[in-house]
This record gives C-alpha cells, structure tokens and sequence, in this order.
C-alpha cells in the first residue's frame, strides 16, 4: 500500500492547486475518528439516516427476499449493516468492502459473534476501483450497500462511473443507497467544520500517514483545517492550510509550501433525490424505491439493475 500512496500523494502534492486522495484518510486511525465524528451531535448525516434506515428496512427486506448475500461498500465499522440483517430474511453471506484492512477485520470479527448463522466475508480493497467479489451469492441474489453520504465524495461523472462499476459487481440485484442534498450553509459549516477537532484531527492524520508510512517529515502543527463551499456542482472541499511557508520532503522530493497555500483532501458533492436518481439511470439502474428523512436533505433509494 505504501507504494500506492506515495505515488499517488506526490502526483497530488506537485500538482497546482495541491490534492490528497481522500481515499488515504482511510487507515485505522482515521477510521476510528470517523466513527466518532458520526456520533456527534453536529454530523447530521449520521443522525438522519440512524432514523431513516430502521423505518424502511422491512420494506427492502421485502423487496430483497430471503436468502440474499449483502455487499457493503465502505462497511467501516459495520454498524448500519446490523438494522438490514436484523430485518432481512435468512441472509446468506454478508461481504464487507473497506480499504482499511485492519479496522475491517475487527469489525467483522465484533460482528461475526452477532450473527453465527450469516458468512461473514471480509474483502479489503478500493471499491473506486473494478471489485470482484470473492464468493459466490447464495439463492437469494444480491443487495447491495452504499449508506451514508459517500457518494458525494465522487463528483458527477466519477459517481456515474462508480454506480456502473457497482452494476458490474453486483450483477443483476438490488443496490440501496445514500444520498445528501443539503445545501445550508451555517449546518455544512457545523457538520464538517466542527469545533469539537475531530474532524481536523481526521484530515490531518492523512499528513501522519505520509509520515510514518513514507518517510515524510510533514509538520503537521503548520497546517489548519479548513472547509469551503463551492457552487456548479454544490460541494463542501476540505482542505489543510499551512499558517507558515515550509518545504517538505516525500518521496526524495522537496515540496514547497506557501503561507496560507492549501491541500484539499476530501470532497463532498451534494446530490438531491432527483440529481441521484438521473445519475443512477444513466449508469444502468433502474429506481424502485426513493425514502426521505423526516426534516432533513438525506434520502435512501433503492435501484434495480436494467437489462
């Protein structure tokens, strides 16, 4: 991994303006302050489909049908998949997605103990990219996973390529999905700026990452966390923004930084109902159902694979 990362760290950092893939922010450590960030009181995300998912998770499981082998893409700590296996019927096998190996064995392993009676099937891997699943699904077909907001974190083209990909993957199932469409400026500021520091503290780890796992000599004191609203398509960006000019080294290259020079390193793109649903269809999925949250932008749909 620390090849990859390097490779794709410097590719970022020597570009203009200067990224990080948000996909590296997914280690054990920034998966555990993710988790936390969830649970606080100002990610509303979280909070919405907490209420939403337990309200339709009859009617998917209906839809579904018995015996279906679940697909989570970005399980992380596999807390939500428990509300749809406790509603589905004789789940065959649940497949965890996630790219931090080691945060994903543990949760499986907490949820294996939950649930004797399902496969439990671990696959570390970057779902962005083509997925084959290890195991064939059981009689029931598939349903596939993709909760919270994660969706946003691809922009309109790239979340069009991913929905066909997971087409590809899942084959001729059922995929349910999240999608946010709030667009408040004052709750995207609480969400994902809170002062609380956990969020700084996740982006900032991606520094630490290069650091420990690529010989990077990153001070990380010198950078704040900054988010930033961007129109046409609506987007929060994250970025980490150095309060002094430095030079770093990663990779044997010297990077240079500006005073106030930026790197974002994670996007999110709000898609309302509507916006997802005309995604989905051009890359093959057929809408079946559309859930909202009681006052509030997050919505869950479930899409049928065309053809």
């Amino acid at each position: 991994m620390s090849d990859a990362i390097l490779c794709d760290a410097l590719a970022g950092l020597t570009a203009a303006p200067k990224t990080l893939p948000g996909k590296y922010l997914w280690d054990e450590t920034g998966s555990e302050l993710f988790d936390r960030i969830c649970h606080s009181a100002d990610y509303y995300p979280t909070a919405q489909e907490t209420a939403l998912l337990p309200r339709v998770a009859a009617e998917v499981a209906r839809q579904v049908g018995r015996g279906a082998t679940v697909v989570e893409f970005g399980s992380g700590a596999s807390r939500k998949i428990r509300t749809l296996l406790d509603a589905l019927t004789d789940p065959a096998a649940y497949v965890a997605i996630d790219i931090s190996g080691a945060y994903l064995e543990a949760a499986i392993r907490r949820l294996a103990s939950d649930y004797p009676g399902i496969a439990m099937v671990p696959l570390c891997a970057d779902y962005a990219a083509p997925v084959e699943l290890p195991i064939r699904p059981g009689p029931g077909g598939i349903l596939g996973f993709y909760p919270g907001t994660s969706i946003g974190n691809f922009d309109p083209s790239e979340a069009g390529r991913f929905l066909e990909r997971a087409r590809t993957t899942l084959g001729p199932g059922l995929f349910l999905v999240g999608a946010d469409g709030t667009t408040d400026p004052e709750r995207l500021q609480r969400a994902y700026g809170a002062a609380d520091g956990l969020m700084a503290a996740f982006h900032r780890n991606i520094l630490t990452r290069l650091n420990r796992e690529c010989g990077a000599d990153f001070d990380i004191d010198n950078f704040r966390h900054e988010i930033r609203l961007r129109p046409d398509p609506f987007r929060v960006e994250a970025h980490l923004v150095t309060a002094r000019p430095g030079t770093y080294r990663l990779g044997g290259q010297a990077i240079p930084f500006a005073a106030s020079e930026s790197i974002r390193t994670d996007t999110s793109h709000k898609y309302t109902a509507d916006a997802f649903q005309a995604l989905a269809r051009h890359a093959g999925w057929q809408p079946r159902a559309l859930w909202r949250a009681e006052g509030g932008s997050f919505s869950l749909h479930l899409l049928q694979a065309e053809g």
